[in-house]
Formats: C-alpha cells, structure tokens, sequence
C-alpha cells in the first residue's frame, strides 16, 4: 500500500486543525490596544497549540519518511491520532476563553496525553508492520523523551487543579522537550544512505 496517501491525507488534516484555531480567536471591538488585553488567554493558548501540531506534522512527517509499507492497521492508527489530535482546538478554546482555568487545563493535558498515547501506537504499529530491523526501528530505540512526556502530562492534570499555570508550565516544557523534530530518525536515514 501506498503511503502517499496517508501523508496528504494527514497533512491537510493537520492544516485544517490550525485554521480552526486560528479563526477561535476574535477580533476586538475597540480601537486601542487595551482592546487586546482579552484576548491574551486566548492568543497565548493558540501560541502553545500551534507549537504542538507543528512538533506532531514534523515528527508524524519524519516518521513516514522512514516507513516502507503500510496497511489497514497503519491507516486506523493514524486515523487514531487525527482524532486526538483534532479535539485540540477544542480545549484550546475552552482553556483560552476561561483564562486557563483548571477543568480547561486538566482537559486539554488529558488531550494531550491521548495524542502522545496515540503517536506511540503508531509508531509501534508501523514497527511491527516493517519489521524490528527496520530504520524507524532503529532510530527509536529507548525513546525516552515518549516515555518521559506521558508522564509530565499526567503531572501537569494533576497540577491543573491545584494551580492550572503550573500545569501550563508543564505543557510548555514537554513541548520544548519536542520543538526540535526528532533528530534520531533523521541520523538513522543518513546512516543508512
């Protein structure tokens, strides 16, 4: 099978999630720049959802890179992670038009954790469809950043409750954690060249 397919079908998925996040945030009806003041929440629960479905289309893209085959099993986990990934702007809206309240926090860590859930699945469904000896294989090894990230996700729910900005301070860390797409599928394709 095909996985060209796959790749567009992902990417315009991926591109439809920003463009409704984007039209989430509404344009003032004052004239100053206090009029902006609002929005802040808003735009700043944007800014870290933006970086997120930019780290899953860098990292989902290199991971397709480094994939040979792919079937129904493949195509129902990906399908698995669009669905994940598409209730994000969803909780980017409720946590920015709340002012990051806690529910709103607690909820968009809990989408969060399923989208890295979800990734995970993935990956390891196109592993077992490629083979252990092969390059995604190989470049994921440990993985300790996807087992590290999991967990702080559950740390930041945990935190939603007690202090939702401390929570949104775990979520940003987990995504400095990612901003940089996963290096060790990029080294393995060289070495492999």
């Amino acid at each position: 099978m095909n996985k060209g397919r796959l790749e567009a079908f992902s990417d315009g998925v991926l591109a439809i999630i920003i463009t409704i996040m984007v039209l989430e945030i509404k344009v003032p009806h004052g004239t100053d720049w206090e009029a902006l003041r609002p929005l802040l929440p808003v735009f700043l629960s944007y800014v870290l959802s933006f970086i997120y479905i930019g780290i899953y289309w860098n990292n989902h893209h290199h991971m397709l890179h480094s994939t040979g085959k792919v079937n129904g099993a493949i195509l129902w986990a990906n399908l698995h992670l669009l669905f994940w990934l598409s209730l994000i702007p969803f909780t980017t809206g409720w946590m920015g038009e709340n002012s990051f309240a806690p529910a709103a926090a607690a909820l968009y860590g809990l989408v969060l954790l399923f989208c890295s859930i979800a990734y995970w699945i993935l990956e390891q469904t196109i592993v077992r469809k490629n083979g252990k000896d092969s390059l995604l294989s190989k470049a994921i090894g440990n993985d300790l950043k996807g087992k590290i990230s999991p967990l702080l996700y559950l740390v930041g729910i945990a935190l939603s409750f007690w202090n939702s900005l401390a929570a949104n301070a775990v979520y940003v860390l987990v995504a400095f954690l990612w901003l940089i797409p996963d290096r060790r599928i990029e080294k393995a394709y060289e070495q492999a060249q």
